[in-house]
C-alpha cells in the first residue's frame, strides 16, 4: 500500500510540523530482550490491531486520527512518545483520536503502511495519511504541534470531533454509538453544522436534563459561530477592541476549538470582570455555554466557574 499525500483542495500542509529525525530505529534493527509495557488506551486513544485497523481509519472521516508507530523492544523511548501523544491529544476533547500501533504486536500494519523506521506519527484526515512527526518530542512540543494542526483544520472548516471511548470498552471492540445522536453525528460528518445544531436542539428540547445532548448542542453552536472565521484576523480585532464582546467571544470560540480551553475561559472571565450589563451578561452567558461544551465535570470548568464567581462578586 503506497502512502498518498492529502489531495483534496485546501488540504492541510503538515510538512512544516515534521521534525528532523536523528538516529531512528529501523524496522530491521536488532531488538533488545526487554522493553516497556504496552501503552494503555484512553478516552481518545485506542490500541490498533489488524481487527480494528480499518475501523480506526474510517474514524478519520469524522475527525483526524493520529497513528503513532512504536516498538517497546526496538526503541523504548518511542513508547514514551506514544503515551505522551495519547495524553496530550486527550486535552483536545475529541479533536483527535490516537491510534497506538505497536509494530512488534502488529507487524502487518507497519508493512502495509510501509513504515521505514520509528518513531513515526501519521495524521489521517478523510482516510488520507500524511507524515506528521518523526521524532520523540516532549509533551509541550507535541501540544504545540497539535494546536497548529487544530487551527489549520478549523480554518478549513474541518471541525468534527470523536466521541470518547467508554472506559469499559476493550481495544478490540468496535465503539457503539448511541442511536439518539446518530442524526446529529451524521450531520457533523457531512459538514452540515446547521443540521447538527437543529438535531441537538431537538434532543435538548425533548429532555433538558440530557447533559450529553446539551454539550453536543453547545459544541455545534461553537462550530457554527466560527465557520469561515480567520484566527489571525479575529485576534487582531479583539486586541484592537478589548471591550467588544462579539470580538472577544469569537476568539474565545476559536481558542476552544484549537484546544486552548483555559485561554478561552480566561478571556471571557476577564471580560466579565471589566464590563457592565448588558455586555457583562452576554459575556457571562456565553462563558456558561462554553462550560457546557467542554463538560461540566471537567476540572478546567470547575476552576472556570470559581473564577467566574470571583469576577461577578
Amino acid at each position: 500500500m503506497t502512502q498518498q499525500p492529502f489531495s483534496r483542495p485546501g488540504a492541510l500542509d503538515l510538512s512544516t510540523l515534521k521534525q528532523p529525525a536523528p538516529a531512528r530505529a529501523g524496522l530491521d534493527a536488532g531488538a533488545p530482550a526487554t522493553g516497556p509495557a504496552a501503552v494503555a488506551a484512553t478516552s481518545y486513544s485506542v490500541n490498533v490491531d489488524e481487527q480494528n485497523f480499518q475501523g480506526v481509519l474510517e474514524s478519520s472521516m469524522t475527525a483526524p486520527v493520529l497513528l503513532v508507530f512504536f516498538s517497546p523492544t526496538r526503541m523504548p523511548e518511542s513508547v514514551t512518545l506514544a503515551s505522551d501523544l495519547a495524553a496530550v491529544a486527550g486535552e483536545f476533547e475529541g479533536r483527535y483520536l490516537v491510534g497506538l500501533v505497536d509494530i512488534d504486536a502488529a507487524p502487518q500494519i507497519a508493512q502495509a503502511m510501509q513504515i521505514p523506521s520509528i518513531p513515526l506519527v501519521l495524521a489521517v484526515v478523510d482516510g488520507r495519511p500524511m507524515p506528521l512527526l518523526q521524532d520523540v518530542l516532549p509533551p509541550e512540543e507535541l501540544r504545540q504541534a497539535l494546536e497548529s494542526v487544530a487551527q489549520q483544520l478549523t480554518a478549513q472548516g474541518i471541525a468534527g470531533r470523536h466521541q470518547p471511548r467508554s472506559a469499559a470498552q476493550t481495544d478490540g471492540e468496535e465503539q457503539v454509538s448511541d442511536p439518539r445522536y446518530a442524526a446529529a453525528d451524521a450531520a457533523l460528518v457531512s459538514g452540515d453544522v446547521d443540521a447538527a445544531v437543529a438535531e441537538y436542539q431537538k434532543l435538548v428540547d425533548a429532555n433538558p436534563a440530557d447533559a450529553e445532548a446539551a454539550a453536543g448542542l453547545a459544541r455545534a453552536k461553537v462550530l457554527k459561530r466560527t465557520q469561515g472565521a480567520d484566527l489571525n484576523e479575529a485576534r487582531a480585532a479583539a486586541a484592537a477592541a478589548p471591550d467588544d464582546v462579539e470580538a472577544q467571544i469569537l476568539v474565545a470560540d476559536l481558542d476552544l476549538l484549537g484546544g486552548h480551553v483555559d485561554d478561552a475561559f480566561t478571556r471571557l472571565i476577564n471580560l466579565v470582570a471589566r464590563t457592565a450589563d448588558p455586555e457583562r451578561s452576554k459575556a457571562r452567558d456565553h462563558l456558561i455555554e462554553l462550560f457546557a461544551a467542554v463538560g461540566n465535570e471537567d476540572p478546567r470548568v470547575l476552576v472556570g466557574r470559581r473564577n467566574l464567581a470571583s469576577a461577578l462578586f
